[in-house]
């Protein structure tokens, strides 16, 4: 009888435990890149807005190594709880084919929660590097062997880098890729390389302050934050119209009660009026979107970028 009446608690409890609504625990949001970036900081400005909104802390953990994929093939085989999930960028459409075994599918081992916002590339110089314009830039590459910095092989500014450099200027400059927007910066500020192309909000306060020079963003228009900047659309390079997106992920399989909480925490969280300040102060802008749309455009960008993989011949340095 007792044994009876214990499994009949137990049997109780359980049931109760997984009845909890969903976040009964602080949620593990992995960061696919270092400290600095946009991927970084897009995921700490909008963790605590949505801690506040589920209920639950929101524990940020950066997650680095190999253009994001180490962090990504880490959530795609976590449980599809809604308890781990990934912040990442663009390079999440990128690296799949880029690298021969990145260790995921984009599409089949991750839901796409939210992508968050995008930023346009920017095309820069050390304020030290001769170039005050891209025509400068050309020429300087044409001369001679130079070297670019990106974020990191797979990243978008690395595409619109070998685009603009190998595919339309046929020149010989070399890419060094480093672990994330924050180790480029410090690299670019060095002069080692003096060029790169980045997404805004890492080089922004440098070039606000002088140290760094912006010659072109990837937008269709120029930047409200560097209204002297051109487009590369207004310097004669049409289809250059590329952006760098942070998105939210979560593993496949995730229910789908758990993925639309998510979303609508996303949502919220990037319509609070501080939040927006602080992201149009760093050159995003707020993308979100609802769950459906949100996966149509991920397949697209999937899409997209493996052409201009493969048209460019890009490598995963």
């Amino acid at each position: 009888m007792l044994k009876t009446i214990l499994g009949t608690v137990l049997a109780a409890l359980t049931a109760a435990a997984f009845a909890q609504p969903y976040p009964s625990k602080p949620v593990h949001l992995l960061v696919a890149f270092p400290p600095g970036g946009p991927v970084d900081i897009i995921a700490r400005l909008i963790a605590p807005k949505m801690s506040e909104l589920l209920g639950q802390q929101i524990v940020v953990e950066n997650k680095v190594g190999a253009s994001g994929n180490v962090a990504t093939a880490e959530v795609a085989k976590s449980a599809p709880d809604g308890y781990t999930l990934l912040t990442h960028s663009s390079a999440y459409a990128v690296n799949p084919t880029l690298f021969s075994n990145p260790g995921y599918d984009p599409i089949k081992d991750l839901l796409p929660i939210a992508v968050v916002a995008q930023q346009a590339n920017i095309v820069l110089v050390n304020s030290s590097f001769p170039a005050r314009t891209l025509d400068e830039l050309k020429s300087a590459l044409q001369k001679g062997k130079l070297a670019f910095a990106s974020p990191g092989a797979g990243t978008t500014p690395h595409l619109t880098g070998e685009n603009l450099f190998h595919l339309r200027w046929k020149t010989d400059a070399t890419h060094v890729p480093f672990k994330g927007a924050g180790p480029a910066v410090t690299g670019l500020l060095s002069g080692e390389p003096p060029i790169g192309c980045m997404a805004g909000s890492g080089p922004m306060a440098n070039i606000k302050a002088g140290k760094l020079r912006a010659l072109a963003v990837s937008s269709a228009k120029r930047l409200p934050q560097l209204p002297d900047v051109p487009t590369l659309g207004e310097l004669g390079y049409g289809g250059m119209e590329d952006y760098t997106w942070v998105g939210v992920f979560a593993p496949a399989g995730t229910p789908r009660d758990i993925a639309q909480k998510l979303n609508d925490a996303v949502l919220k969280s990037v319509r609070d009026a501080e939040l927006r300040q602080r992201l149009d102060a760093l050159a995003f802008d707020a993308t979100a979107a609802p769950l459906a749309q949100t996966a149509d455009y991920v397949r697209s960008e999937v899409t997209k970028w493996a052409q201009v993989v493969r048209e460019t011949g890009a490598k995963a340095e």
